[in-house]
Order: structure tokens, then sequence, then C-alpha cells
């Protein structure tokens, strides 16, 4: 498996994930649900590099042209609800891809809110085979949501590679993802962070809290 972390990089997304993490514009809730989008976005450019592509004639008014245009089909999926607005700046790059959906969530097994499990209950998919897969969910704390979704859509066929993607990553979930996918080279995790640890909730730190609440609003 091999890994790109942005924050190691000179790119605009640094910006944008700079907002994203500053609880004064965190207040502007529409201001975060689009800096996610432009993160998605800039990764999905960067992950678009990596495809087959091949010359194609097109006409003009004027003439004809030759474009070079991908081959691959790609399918986006994220999971429920935080991934939306991340899938949707994927979706504004792969505008004709086909889209799956997963509901994996975190729950805690104990009182003290220290043991996160998480649970999938629903699944949307099309056929994957031979397809390019990329999971978009923004954050990467353990790892689990990755891998049980990533487990549940290949049960529509196992695709020619896979890409996750997401904006913040913790040290394990990215370890956690090597032990999941190390022996795989044709799948790629795209960082936009990576953060150091994970507090005694299993929340990313420094992170930025909860993706999900701070897009939609909190949850009973």
């Amino acid at each position: 498996m091999k890994i790109v972390n942005f924050a190691k990089q000179n790119t605009v997304i640094n910006q944008y994930v700079a907002e994203l993490r500053d609880v004064n514009i965190q207040k502007d809730r529409a201001r975060f649900r689009r800096n996610l989008g432009r993160v998605g976005q800039l990764i999905a450019y960067e992950v678009s590099k990596t495809l087959r592509y091949s010359e194609k004639t097109v006409q003009t008014p004027l003439a004809l042209a030759k474009v070079s245009t991908m081959e691959d089909e790609v399918v986006l999926a994220t999971i429920f609800r935080a991934g939306l607005p991340f899938h949707q700046g994927f979706l504004e790059v792969f505008d004709h891809a086909d889209n799956g959906f997963v509901s994996a969530y975190r729950y805690y097994k104990d009182k003290e809110c220290k043991t996160v499990d998480v649970k999938v209950e629903y699944i949307a998919s099309p056929d994957l085979t031979n397809k390019v897969l990329i999971i978009a969910d923004p954050m990467l704390a353990t790892g689990g949501s990755f891998e049980l979704g990533y487990h549940a859509f290949i049960t529509n066929g196992i695709p020619a590679s896979v890409h996750l993607c997401c904006a913040i990553a913790s040290q394990k979930g990215v370890d956690n993802m090597k032990k999941v996918f190390g022996g795989y080279d044709n799948v790629t995790l795209w960082c936009a962070a990576i953060d150091p640890g994970l507090d005694e909730h299993c929340y990313i730190v420094p992170g930025l809290g909860d993706c999900g609440d701070l897009a939609y609003g909190e949850k009973l």
C-alpha cells in the first residue's frame, strides 16, 4: 500500500485544512462543508493523475482536436454522514462516476465511552468489478470505518485498484490500514494531514473535532 501525506508538500490543500481545524472558522457551517469539498476536489485531482488515459478525437467548431481522456471506470464511494460534503468534492472532478454509499458509524461499547466500535447497516453500490474504487471519508481515526466500508463494498465485485482518501488521519489509523492493506500494491491511502494521536474517546488529536456535527449539527 502506498501512502500520500499532503501535509509534507507545499499545496493549497494545507490552507483548507487549516481552516477546517480553526475553531473560529468552524462556526460557519457552510464554509466548513465547502472546505471539506475543496480538499476532496484537490485530492481527486491528484488521484486522477494515477489513472489510465487514451487519446481521442473531438470535433470543435473549427477542426478536429486530439485530447487525452480517462479510460478507467471510477466508482466514488463514501460513508454516511460526514463523508457527504467530502464526497461531493470528488464528484465535482469525477462527474461521470457511478456512486456507492454505506452507513458505517461509531458507537461506544462502554458507559465511559472509551471502547469504540463501528457498525455497518446499509450499502448501495454498483458493480465494482475491475473498476477504480475511491472511498472518501474525511476522518481516519482507528481505521474501522474504512476497513468495514471496504469489505462491504467489495461484496459487489473486486475493483482493479482502490484509493482510500481522507482529510485528516491519525498515525494509529494509518498503521492499522498498513496492517489491513499492507500486502496490496493496488491500494493507495491519500491523507491531507496525518496527526500523531487519538484521545481516550478515539478522536484524532489535534484533529478538528466531530466532523459530522460540524458539517450538519449535533446529533442526539
